[in-house]
């Protein structure tokens, strides 16, 4: 029989694997499976709030949009028979599809950007869809964990493809016909690449932010973000082009009610051209499963 010094001994040892145990079990970063944190402050509107907006313009003579052979899928073919390049869209000098979004910044109580978790204007679903045989939008902006309704609109097999590096991978098939799929990313990344395995020239880019401060520059090259508290922000535009984008930065301050303006400029040599994205690459099999 044990002695009662070797029985305490045993029972110290004990506590002390349950502690390690526990410690082993819990994430570090207080995120849980979505590594990102969950504490946070809960910004409430003050009524005092602004935006920040401003013109996206491309320096130089941009290339021409290449036509895509989409010979491959006569179903393509018959529904986009004049399928372009989207990776540099530009009228009037002006560029489209720029993700723009405050990076970082001061409030003007002193407070960070990211000590909130929780903004009254945080959107609560987006939309990708294949239609064409390419991806609408071209780029997408969401909110972690914010539930991304993918849909099929033409009459043929698609193969959606999510790469990031920060989220996991996730690759399913969708047939013509079948219901809408549904996809979150549960932490903060710019920008994931999209592609369809089945038709190598389908690419899009989802923007994932913990905030709402954030717009895509649409056609004539403007953006606006709304409902940003007053304060001093770091504000970047991301557009497509070289290995992982290019980005252009800019300081800027919002005043009370007020408007901060922010504009920026991009050119074939700043964006790396040609594009990172070949029109023309390996067609991967599709999978019809989650990975």
């Amino acid at each position: 029989m044990l002695s009662k010094k070797a029985r305490s001994w045993l029972v110290i040892i004990a506590a002390l694997s349950l502690l390690s145990l526990a410690s082993s079990c819990t994430p570090k970063d207080g995120g849980g499976d979505d590594g990102e944190k969950p504490e946070g402050k809960t910004y409430t509107a003050k009524g005092n709030e602004g935006t920040i907006s401003g013109v996206i313009a491309y320096n130089g003579t941009a290339p021409e949009a290449k036509k895509i052979d989409t010979s491959a899928d006569a179903a393509c073919t018959s529904k986009s028979p004049n399928l372009t390049t989207e990776d540099l869209i530009v009228k009037d000098g002006k560029l489209a599809n720029a993700y723009v979004y405050i990076k970082d910044g001061t409030l003007a109580d002193g407070t960070k950007v990211g000590d909130y978790s929780t903004w009254p204007n945080m959107p609560a679903a987006a939309t990708l869809d294949q239609n064409g045989c390419h991806y609408q939008p071209h780029v997408l902006g969401v909110v972690v964990n914010e539930p991304i309704t993918i849909k099929n609109s033409d009459p043929t097999t698609h193969n959606i493809h999510f790469t990031p590096k920060s989220n996991p991978d996730w690759n399913q098939s969708q047939p013509n016909g079948a219901a809408p799929l549904t996809h979150k990313l549960a932490r903060a990344e710019v920008l994931v690449p999209v592609k369809c395995n089945q038709h190598p020239w389908m690419k899009s880019y989802v923007a994932v932010s913990k905030h709402p401060f954030f717009a895509i520059s649409a056609p004539d090259g403007s953006y606006t973000i709304s409902g940003v508290p007053p304060g001093k922000y770091t504000v970047v535009a991301w557009h497509e082009g070289g290995a992982n984008g290019t980005e252009q930065k800019m300081e800027v301050t919002v005043a009370a009610k007020g408007a901060g303006k922010a504009d920026f400029a991009f050119g074939a040599a700043a964006m790396g051209q040609p594009s990172s994205w070949p029109v023309i690459e390996a067609i991967e099999f599709p999978t019809l499963h989650n990975h």
